[in-house]
């Protein structure tokens, strides 16, 4: 059996929506290790769109086809819920220069805070590169569902438009 085949790997994030390019890194960090835990984090000082659960609900309702996925929530550091799952690596999804310094600041941190856990930065594809929650939340008043759909999974743009109506809805459609 390959190395691989045995490596757990951890992917942290508040995923407040899930996006298309969260859901691409997921796809391939699951080719890199054998199992990945989709780690949920909670913020108490931040005010998410969804819950938890909901996060949680719809992380696992888009990597329903994966059998070496696993989503589960976390409070605290990352690094700290990497080790608590017995993983020694841990994903990190960047894109192009807005996540650069930050996530490497990070990286600095955890070195010392956890040596024995290496991070390994994922790159959404190119057409991702640019997908945020953030952007996610700022488009979806005024964006149609077939739009949303360019940037979320569309599994999830039901729950999106419980929280976020949009035009459609505006119109009475």
């Amino acid at each position: 059996m390959e190395t691989n085949q045995l490596r757990l790997g951890v992917y942290t994030g508040s995923f407040d929506p899930i996006t298309l390019g969260h859901l691409n890194v997921i796809q391939r960090a699951s080719r890199l290790v054998g199992r990945l835990i989709v780690g949920v984090g909670i913020n108490i000082d931040k005010q998410p769109l969804f819950t938890a659960a909901e996060r949680v609900a719809m992380i696992e309702r888009v990597t329903a086809g994966y059998d070496n996925v696993q989503v589960r929530t976390f409070t605290g550091l990352a690094v700290e819920f990497v080790r608590k799952c017995g993983a020694k690596v841990m994903i990190r999804g960047i894109r192009p220069l807005t996540d650069v310094s930050a996530e490497f600041t990070m990286l600095l941190a955890n070195r010392q805070l956890a040596d024995d856990v290496e991070t390994v930065f994922l790159m959404a594809d190119d057409e991702l590169t640019h997908v945020s929650s953030s952007l996610i939340k700022q488009i979806t008043p005024v964006t149609a569902d077939a739009m949303l759909a360019r940037f979320v999974p569309w599994e999830i743009i039901a729950d999106i438009r419980a929280k976020i109506p949009g035009p459609e809805q505006a119109e009475g459609n």
